[in-house]
């Protein structure tokens, strides 16, 4: 039985976003799912793409748009930042160097948590910080697990291509050598969830000279320690705290 609000368009916008949870959906199955006539499931589902709640892929198939995946984010975030600020205490332990956790926003990358060195030169990324994902080593692990269209639409103008995101997705870590910033290095890994999807990067960045133009040779290993000690500890929790 479907649940019902006696708002009729909310209620059809409902209907709508829950028949796309799973997949894209043309225009044809959205009626037959909804039981919407056609007029007006188009209308309400352009109006929805406008708000970036509905997408479409390469064929023209209505799907779940990232505002949906960004207002999600929002709810656990601090839930995720809570649970990394040991394991980034830790990093910046064992490395001497910024850290810092990236968590993706539409066309853009937010640093959401960070411990940054304290003396020295250092790549300094304050929390709230907003940067591309057209560079950076941050940017292509959020890229590189991304679906065909995002994956598509992300290497427009970056600075990075599709060969070496596959080559992230194999070893499991990127590093980049001053393609965020000239004379700053980093190495990044994947932070998941319970299902395994990518929901974060962890970082370490510093000045090239002192991290090497090689910085994945020293620091891809506690990187990826870091990054599966957080996705482990996510996934052992509970959203109520149970």
């Amino acid at each position: 039985m479907r649940n019902t609000t006696g708002v009729g368009v909310v209620d059809k916008v409902a209907l709508i976003l829950n028949a796309l949870a799973n997949e894209p959906v043309s225009l044809a199955g959205l009626v037959e799912l909804t039981g919407i006539t056609r007029p007006t499931a188009h209308r309400l589902a352009v109006a929805l793409e406008i708000h970036r709640l509905v997408s479409r892929d390469s064929s023209g198939r209505f799907t779940i748009g990232p505002r949906v995946a960004e207002l999600a984010g929002s709810v656990s975030e601090d839930r995720l930042v809570a649970a990394a600020r040991p394991v980034l205490a830790r990093l910046h332990e064992l490395t001497n160097e910024s850290v810092q956790l990236y968590r993706r926003r539409g066309d853009a990358r937010a640093c959401i948590a960070s411990v940054e060195r304290t003396t020295g030169l250092r790549d300094s990324v304050p929390v709230g910080s907003v940067l591309s994902m057209r560079a950076g080593s941050g940017a292509q692990v959020l890229l590189a697990w991304s679906d065909p269209d995002q994956l598509a639409r992300g290497l427009r103008d970056a600075r990075f291509t599709a060969a070496s995101l596959g080559a992230v997705r194999r070893r499991g870590w990127a590093q980049s050598v001053a393609e965020r910033e000239p004379g700053v290095a980093s190495v990044s890994a994947p932070v998941r969830n319970a299902s395994g999807g990518v929901i974060a990067a962890i970082s370490v960045s510093g000045p090239i000279a002192r991290v090497t133009s090689q910085p994945g040779r020293r620091y891809a290993a506690p990187v990826m320690a870091a990054a599966l000690q957080l996705s482990t500890s996510l996934s052992k929790r509970r959203p109520n705290g149970a």
